[in-house]
């Protein structure tokens, strides 16, 4: 046990997966995002092993995530929001699981393009809703069954995407909510992570089918390391969720994510 906790990569995965988990508990995102140039930079993973377990990190974070951000914003705010959230969940789950049989069919090379693409176009609009700031009117009418249909649509955009990154995707989910939905941000937030919670399950349940999760003690080793510190931050994230400075952080998160994009196509990886 001594030996696991003093690794250079046991420590190096769960110190970077402190701050990470702290994204979920603070805005509602699972992190993916960040911890896939950790999985694949930091500790050495190829992206098709990576992607898989972003997922099973994010099912962890998300879930106490969840838990540590009840005690400031309820769950009973998101039922104004229930047809949206139905409807999104239903079209994450239904495509993330092409979104898992689309990895498995991608050359590793083209697959980490698909994913700095992505990591550019998700860190561009955090960018933009820094300098657009967020206005909560619906954009669809006030009907429960226009708000399923359009979440349901958008939903399988959202489950695409977090198939094939590896991650929960509220980057997109918690924009379409409050720009499309007319939702607050704080509720967004929550609602993302429920959303979230289902399309990752379908994900993983995908992976898990094609026998495409990655297995070894050393594996083992690594998720345990990653899971902890995801735990850990959710935790301080819902905690700090009433006092944390949202619009700097957008910012920041969007930087960091255009500049691990960058690395991921600059390495020779």
């Amino acid at each position: 046990m001594q030996r696991t906790l003093t690794c250079p990569f046991f420590q190096k995965a769960f110190g970077w997966c402190v701050p990470i988990g702290g994204l979920a508990g603070l805005i509602g995102l699972g992190g993916g995002e960040f911890r896939l140039p950790v999985l694949m930079h930091g500790i050495g993973f190829d992206a098709k092993s990576a992607v898989p377990l972003n997922l099973m990190i994010s099912l962890v974070t998300l879930s106490f995530a969840l838990i540590s951000r009840s005690g400031t914003i309820a769950l009973a705010a998101v039922l104004p929001h229930s047809s949206e959230v139905v409807g999104l969940a239903i079209g994450g789950m239904a495509s993330a699981m092409y979104g898992a049989r689309l990895v498995q069919r991608l050359s590793s090379e083209w697959l980490v393009r698909l994913i700095a693409f992505l990591l550019i176009g998700i860190g561009a609009l955090l960018l933009l809703e820094v300098a657009f700031p967020f206005r909560y009117a619906s954009l669809l009418p006030a009907s429960a069954l226009a708000h399923l249909f359009g979440g349901a649509v958008i939903g399988v955009g959202i489950g695409l995407v977090s198939s094939v990154l590896g991650v929960a995707g509220g980057e997109l989910l918690i924009p379409t909510l409050i720009f499309v939905f007319g939702a607050d941000i704080k509720t967004a937030g929550s609602a993302s992570i429920l959303i979230s919670l289902g399309i990752v399950l379908m994900g993983l349940w995908r992976y898990w089918r094609s026998n495409a999760i990655p297995q070894g003690r050393g594996i083992q080793r690594i998720t345990f390391a990653m899971s902890a510190g995801s735990i850990l931050g959710a935790i301080l994230g819902g905690l700090a969720l009433a006092y944390a400075p949202i619009g700097f952080l957008k910012l920041f998160l969007g930087c960091v994510l255009i500049a691990a994009a960058v690395k991921t196509i600059a390495s020779p990886r």
